[in-house]
């Protein structure tokens, strides 16, 4: 079963080696299945070489080369080329959007709007954080006390004093494991995390409103001043997985959930 694997190898991360978790996956990966790795800038023009499946995995914002982006999905797409994370995914994959939908429908979400016109919508607070309705990896992240920018390019959220952020790891709609960064400011420095209960059902919520039949995901919450979880971000394209940071036991199950998640997408 041969499998094209996209990756950046050489994108500039913050606090993490996009090569080195390849590296790992794909060692481990090539006892299932025979590999071949390409930037993301690449992948439309090797598609009619006759791979199986297309799995994109480290390849960093896809606004860094959104036109390559938009032309492989719409060709894999006209193909029926199967990519993992099947392209259906209607969280960072599509775009920011989900962030205002699920605020609508009363998600535990940091309450989000993208036009400063509807500012009294948001708790009151002294700073609101400000980015690009397109943007990622905090790009172009600011904090201010008076939003602006025109309806629809921004998203605009109340700065939230969180205790810590977490984030929880699933393929398919099963759980692998969670880490959290104690300290708000080293987002990147992370430690094991032994969810509750509740935590895995908040987490499993957004996991059942994607609706991926496969593919890994990673649910990013912050846990509020007042006790609860709000999620930050559903990243459903190419979540960095931290698996540096597990025991050998737990990567191995990660390794074995997704070897069997990939066998049951291609049949």
């Amino acid at each position: 079963m041969p499998l094209l694997y996209v990756t950046d190898l050489a994108y500039p991360a913050r606090g993490r080696r996009y090569c080195d978790e390849d590296i790992f996956l794909t060692s481990r990966l090539r006892a299932d299945f025979e590999l071949a790795l390409c930037h993301p800038a690449d992948a439309e023009a090797l598609l009619p070489l006759g791979f199986d499946a297309v799995i994109v995995r480290n390849s960093g914002p896809v606004l860094h080369y959104q036109e390559a982006y938009d032309s492989f999905r719409a060709v894999a797409l006209a193909a029926g080329t199967p990519v993992y994370n099947p392209l259906t995914g209607r969280a960072d994959m599509a775009g920011k959007q989900y962030l205002l939908d699920l605020t609508a429908a009363g998600y535990p979400v940091i309450p989000t709007i993208d036009d400063p016109a509807r500012l009294a919508e948001l708790p009151p607070v002294p700073q609101y954080a400000v980015k690009p309705k397109q943007g990622a990896d905090s790009i172009g992240l600011t904090f201010t006390a008076t939003p602006d920018g025109p309806a629809g390019a921004v998203l605009i959220q109340p700065r939230i004093d969180f205790t810590y952020e977490v984030s929880f790891y699933f393929v398919d709609d099963a759980f692998q494991y969670a880490l959290y960064a104690p300290d708000p400011a080293r987002r990147w420095e992370l430690k094991p995390y032994a969810p509750t209960e509740a935590d895995l059902a908040f987490a499993r919520a957004f996991i059942a409103w994607n609706t991926l039949d496969h593919g890994i995901q990673r649910v990013d919450a912050c846990r509020a001043p007042s006790g609860e979880l709000l999620l930050v971000e559903l990243e459903d394209l190419n979540p960095y997985l931290s698996l540096d940071l597990l025991p050998a036991e737990v990567q191995n199950t990660f390794i074995t959930s997704l070897t069997r998640s990939l066998h049951s997408f291609l049949g």
